[in-house]
């Protein structure tokens, strides 16, 4: 029997940047944008705040755009501070490059597993709704109840396997076969 398991986030990640005004290393987004038309011309921040202190950084989004060349149903997003967009942009891969920043997820998310691992043999497939990078063992050591050193052991057992590699970090859909 396939078993469903999603990886939802629950608030938008920390974004992981040094403030020039205390040192923190971690800025919180909120969903607030600024837009600023300069004629035919617009730019385009995503606002975050410090976690230490609260003074506000800007992370660009557009950049002297033709304003006619922006989809009208994204600029009213962009008015509206929409909160969703804010995550959409925070993931993607460009805005962070173009920021020279990254995020941490720690807090940020959980694993709807329905219900615990129970019985010998599990399929079990893990959805990501976000790009959120993890650890494949942390995750079925959460969803199994079972701890990071037991689902490392059942690994070289040869009794969890999977198509991905299960040491390193993933943030996309994999499968794994737990056998106990």
């Amino acid at each position: 029997m396939l078993e469903n398991w999603v990886v939802v986030p629950t608030c938008l990640p920390a974004v992981l940047r040094r403030c020039h005004a205390c040192g923190s290393g971690r800025f919180r987004a909120n969903g607030k944008f600024r837009v600023n038309a300069n004629h035919k011309l617009i730019d385009v921040w995503l606002l975050v705040l410090c976690t230490g202190c609260g003074d506000t950084a800007k992370l660009t989004i557009l950049e002297r755009v033709n304003v006619r060349s922006v989809r009208p149903e994204l600029l009213e997003r962009l008015h509206e501070n929409d909160l969703g967009l804010a995550a959409e942009l925070l993931q993607d891969p460009a805005v962070l490059r173009r920021n020279h920043v990254a995020l941490d997820w720690e807090g940020a998310w959980r694993l709807d597993t329905g219900s615990l691992c129970h019985g010998d043999f599990r399929d079990v497939s893990v959805h990501f709704e976000a790009r959120i990078p993890l650890r494949p063992v942390r995750l079925i050591a959460e969803g199994c109840g079972l701890s990071r050193g037991e689902v490392e052991r059942l690994i070289e057992e040869g009794k969890v396997v999977s198509a991905v590699r299960l040491r390193g970090k993933v943030s996309g859909d994999f499968t794994f076969t737990l056998k106990r």
